[in-house]
């Protein structure tokens, strides 16, 4: 029963003033313990206005339009009911990425995009029907698996695009229900301390000081670009090497830099003495440590097409002598600190002044997981903005953590979340051992494909990616077997221009990756070969 009766009018809002258990019960007259729906609690107006005779005028005069039906029942993800609602769903998606992976069969739908496109139009229908449909979680994750290019299948190997780990994706999900946004600390109180916690680690893995949570190696090299652009009020130029990633000379681009010098990279990496060439000519008039403008430049550790490794320590007593700021993209090599026997092939990395990371490569992530990674922590400093209703100033000198200046977004998912869970799953050790397993087969694919005379190898791998191509074959023949294969759905192979040729691409960051898959692909390569 409710309470004693009272004035509702005097009392319009019953409020919670015992810490005990929630019910489904709404008893606006004294209950201590309630849970208002959603969908009868709006703004100012108290319960008993929902009874008021839909006839009766209005202050106008005119009589009040029949109130619209209840919305239908939709579970949250979390809160009173805990996350119970959630079970049933996710068997539900279990299910259907079980059923989707049947009927794909292979690494990607076979057909090409318009069949893919065709079928999943075919499956979804409407996307917003009037009326909703019961079935449609099961139906599009179904529609989804069958049309997916699936990272965990050994002979899905062209890109930089990893299998993410059981535990990560675990973690993804209680991210997503508790959905914490990390621009200001009242709406994610434990996940900011996390964000701290794991941010400072990873940093001090690369010899750094502190990180930033980006999402990806893209964002991450803009950023090290506005950092050395903001550390120099006259801007800054960027030097970096013919086999640079794509996202660098963009992000001079969007930062109104000047249009960088690039230096020649002959064998895929930066050539040290072009580059001692190059800082030369852009010394202002007190010689080599006084360039005319700020310099940053940027070396890769672990290309996009290859998986080289720029030569770093010689890169960085370059800089040291030239007075310039120093950026690692190791988005792809990151990784290897992480294994004691690959470990070595990053030194230098800690002579850098920022050094990007992405751990949905060689980090077995859900995308995305990037960070960038800063020397001096007072570099972040210019990415402090004021929002009052964020981080005001009062607020900040009470003691409240300013989450604004972490970032250039605003709205933050907590990614933190599941590689904290990773690496505190697996260790160092652990994830040390996936390094050195997806590395040790891309040497065996490697082997297989020195061992054969149909099939010519570009170079031994620094990494885990393979180039390769059939021997004798022209540029549109190596083009027309990796359409095939991916059209057919068997295989999925990248593609890279390196010594101007056209090379197949195999990347391999799947640890499951067994030896009779290497031959499989290989046969199914030499297979689709014209004569």
């Amino acid at each position: 029963m409710c309470g004693p009766s009272h004035d509702p009018a005097r009392t319009p809002h019953p409020v919670r003033t015992s810490p005990g258990p929630r019910t489904n019960t709404f008893c606006p007259h004294g209950s201590t313990h309630f849970r208002v729906p959603l969908a009868l609690h709006s703004g100012r107006v108290g319960p008993q206005a929902y009874k008021l005779d839909p006839q009766a005028p209005r202050p106008g005069g005119q009589p009040m339009s029949t109130p619209p039906p209840p919305p239908p029942r939709a579970p949250l993800a979390s809160g009173a009911e805990d996350p119970d609602p959630l079970r049933p769903l996710l068997d539900t998606v279990l299910d259907a990425l079980r059923s989707g992976r049947h009927a794909r069969g292979g690494p990607l739908p076979a057909g090409g995009p318009d069949t893919v496109t065709a079928k999943l139009r075919a499956a979804v229908g409407d996307v917003l029907p009037d009326h909703g449909d019961p079935d449609a979680l099961r139906t599009l994750v179904h529609a989804l698996a069958e049309g997916a290019a699936d990272p965990a299948d050994p002979l899905c190997a062209a890109h930089l695009h990893c299998p993410p780990l059981a535990v990560a994706a675990a973690a993804d999900l209680a991210a997503s229900v508790l959905n914490p946004s990390l621009d200001s600390w009242d709406q994610a109180p434990a996940a900011s301390a996390l964000e701290a916690l794991v941010t400072r680690e990873l940093a001090h893995a690369t010899g750094l000081a502190d990180a930033v949570v980006t999402t990806g190696g893209t964002e991450s090299n803009q950023l090290a670009l506005l950092l050395a652009r903001e550390s120099h009020p006259g801007g800054v130029r960027l030097v970096c090497g013919a086999n640079a990633h794509h996202s660098l000379p963009r992000a001079a681009w969007l930062l109104g830099l000047p249009e960088p010098v690039v230096v020649p990279a002959p064998a895929g990496t930066l050539d040290p003495a072009a580059l001692h060439q190059a800082l030369t000519d852009l010394a202002g008039p007190h010689g080599p440590g006084s360039p005319r403008t700020p310099l940053v430049v940027a070396a890769t550790a672990g290309t996009t097409d290859a998986g080289l490794i720029d030569p770093l320590p010689e890169i960085a007593g370059l800089c040291a002598a030239h007075g310039a700021r120093l950026h690692v993209d190791a988005a792809h090599g990151g990784g290897l600190l992480f294994s004691d026997r690959h470990r070595d092939k990053l030194t230098g990395l800690e002579a850098a002044h920022t050094v990007t990371l992405d751990l949905h490569k060689l980090g077995w992530q859900p995308v995305p997981a990037g960070l960038l990674a800063v020397r001096h922590p007072r570099d972040l400093t210019a990415l402090h903005h004021r929002a009052d209703y964020l981080n005001a100033g009062d607020d900040t000198e009470a003691g409240i953590p300013d989450l604004v200046g972490r970032s250039l977004r605003t709205t933050r998912r907590p990614d933190i979340l599941k590689v904290a869970a990773t690496l505190k799953t697996l260790g160092r050790s652990g994830l040390g051992a996936l390094v050195d397993q997806v590395c040790a087969r891309a040497r065996e694919l490697a082997d297989l494909i020195h061992a054969d005379p149909g099939l010519e190898l570009y170079d031994r791998p620094t990494i885990s990616t393979v180039l390769f191509r059939p021997a004798g074959a022209t540029d549109d023949t190596v083009a027309a077997v990796r359409r095939t294969l991916l059209t057919d759905g068997r295989a999925v192979l990248g593609r890279a221009r390196l010594d101007d040729r056209l090379w197949l691409k195999a990347t391999l960051l799947n640890p499951h990756t067994q030896s009779e898959d290497l031959a499989t692909l290989l046969k199914l390569v030499e297979g689709s070969t014209p004569a």
